[in-house]
């Protein structure tokens, strides 16, 4: 039962070698993540900083700048591991080399370690520069953990879409947004509960919310990555 699992992901996992070591080689990528994350954080901290905001309205303003920070984050430089294979001329060699779920679960592998890098770096910087006090931070991480997967998830497969466009950037953007906006308000709602209260529990329905996203797109992905990566 078991054997058609281990090429499958065996080809996944040389999907993320070939695509980290072309990654560690241009840093393409990685630069347009932090250095736009710094960018976004710098002026935020200046912008909001601690005695800013009145105490009240630390959890809502806080939480809505952080996922926004991070949500455009992912649009800078997530959409390139399908963009940069038909710039090169890559794709038709991949097509052949590996299975499609194999691609797709290599290229959100990819994405994922990328995201959840640069949310290391985001979180706790943004965190000190507004003094954002967090009172359960297992919720907090458990809804940065859902939160990153499904923009990771989502981000992975609207770059198949658009990785022929003419217009990448645009339509990538145009795309993402609206499929990324159910778990952008749940991590939102969530964070502020995070900010707010000490039991995991009181924020657990924005958890459940992001839980059950992150499964309906990724099934979703791997369903119809078959024909939009072969069409």
């Amino acid at each position: 039962m078991n054997t058609p699992e281990v090429p499958l992901f065996r080809a996944a996992m040389a999907v993320v070698r070939r695509d980290l070591l072309a990654e560690w080689r241009t840093r393409i990528a990685v630069n347009a993540l932090f250095l736009f994350a710094f960018a976004v954080l710098v002026l935020v901290g200046y912008a909001v900083g601690p005695t800013r905001l009145a105490p009240e309205d630390r959890p809502t303003v806080n939480a809505v700048l952080l996922w926004i920070v991070i949500f455009f984050s992912a649009m800078t430089g997530l959409s390139r591991v399908f963009v940069k294979e038909e710039e090169a001329g890559t794709a038709s060699a991949l097509r052949l080399a590996a299975p499609p779920p194999a691609i797709l679960l290599g290229k959100y592998l990819v994405n994922i370690l990328l995201l959840f890098a640069v949310m290391a770096f985001i979180v706790p910087l943004f965190l000190v520069l507004t003094s954002f006090e967090i009172k359960c931070p297992s919720l907090f991480i458990v809804l940065l953990v859902f939160g990153g997967l499904g923009l990771a998830g989502a981000s992975t497969f609207t770059a198949a879409l658009v990785s022929k466009a003419a217009a990448k950037g645009a339509l990538f953007a145009v795309l993402s947004i609206p499929l990324l906006l159910p778990p952008l308000i749940a991590a939102v709602s969530g964070t502020q509960v995070a900010a707010r209260e000490t039991s995991f529990a009181a924020g657990l329905d924005f958890v459940r919310v992001l839980i059950a996203y992150d499964g309906v797109v990724t099934t979703a992905a791997f369903a119809l990555f078959d024909a939009v990566w072969r069409e």
